[in-house]
């Protein structure tokens, strides 16, 4: 069966408590909210199971990840079928003892795992301290074909590359999905706050516009101290700036979220506007591929 010319999108902006078996009933209760409100496509925020525990280093955590498929995505991959939806889900996937990924799902409307990406850019910055918790990805850029359309997606530290955008696009995706967990350092908002969120939404759009595809981001909200299962993180944590969004394939921006609530953002997807746009600003047309091998350098010297 051909997939539809347009389709809904639904991404539901979180906060997380520090009980992960709670944070996934809400997440199910949200998903069927949407699902309800015409979303054909829903996508989760990133780790939407737990509070964003990279804030330290503490093996115990190690945990608290599950095996793909596992307990938490044979639940997703049962109210995918049920609610006819395509979902996208961000885990924490244990792959074997010590190897462990920050993975995002792709449940197909009849409930079948149709692929997974695991993150392959990694960062360790204060607070965010994940290449002790997560194996970069080996699995490369992909799109995967479902019900609503072919969909690619990457993860949180990903969306800062315009390189993994465009291998993902240059893979039939339609929309590129980004779950997140960004936020603020509390001490450094009122002096860098704006200009860090105006950098993540600008480079966000334009990877919309460069690949003519649209480009979904769905962050948390909320100040967390990485607190989970009662055992808090020491320092000031992070506050969740939410600001969840989707923008079509010119970088407009179809729906947003605030910073502060929870919210289930929806905006349609409409595959001949990206056709529309591509035929106006054929950038992947004039690509110059015979010129670009030097990409694969680290610097060019």
């Amino acid at each position: 069966m051909a997939a539809p010319e347009k389709f809904m999108v639904g991404l539901l902006q979180m906060s997380a408590s520090s009980d992960p078996d709670k944070n996934l009933q809400r997440a199910i209760d949200k998903i069927h909210q949407a699902a309800a409100r015409g979303a054909q496509v829903v996508c989760l925020p990133e780790l939407f199971q737990t509070q964003y525990f990279c804030q330290r280093e503490d093996s115990a955590l190690f945990d608290l990840a599950e095996p793909v498929p596992g307990p938490t995505t044979d639940k997703l991959s049962v109210l995918a079928r049920q609610l006819r939806i395509v979902l996208i889900a961000s885990v924490f996937e244990r792959r074997a003892a010590g190897v462990y990924h920050n993975t995002a799902v792709v449940f197909d409307a009849d409930g079948t795992l149709r692929g997974r990406y695991r993150k392959m850019h990694i960062p360790d910055d204060p607070l965010y301290y994940e290449k002790f918790y997560f194996t970069p990805g080996d699995l490369g850029f992909q799109a995967f074909d479902t019900a609503a359309g072919r969909v690619g997606t990457l993860v949180c530290w990903d969306q800062w590359y315009p390189e993994g955008a465009r291998l993902t696009a240059l893979q039939g995706a339609h929309v590129l999905f980004y779950p997140t967990a960004i936020g603020w350092h509390p001490a450094e908002k009122a002096e860098c706050g704006e200009a860090q969120h105006d950098a993540w939404r600008t480079i966000q759009r334009a990877h919309a516009i460069a690949n003519g595809v649209y480009v979904a981001v769905v962050n948390r909200v909320g100040h967390e101290t990485g607190d989970i299962r009662g055992n808090a993180a020491p320092g000031a944590g992070l506050e969740f700036w939410g600001c969840s969004f989707l923008c079509d394939p010119f970088g407009r921006v179809i729906a947003e979220a605030s910073h502060d609530q929870e919210e289930t953002l929806l905006g349609e997807v409409d595959l001949r506007a990206l056709e529309e746009v591509r035929r106006n600003w054929p950038f992947l047309r004039d690509r110059r591929i015979d010129s670009y091998a030097p990409i694969t350098n680290r610097m060019i010297d």
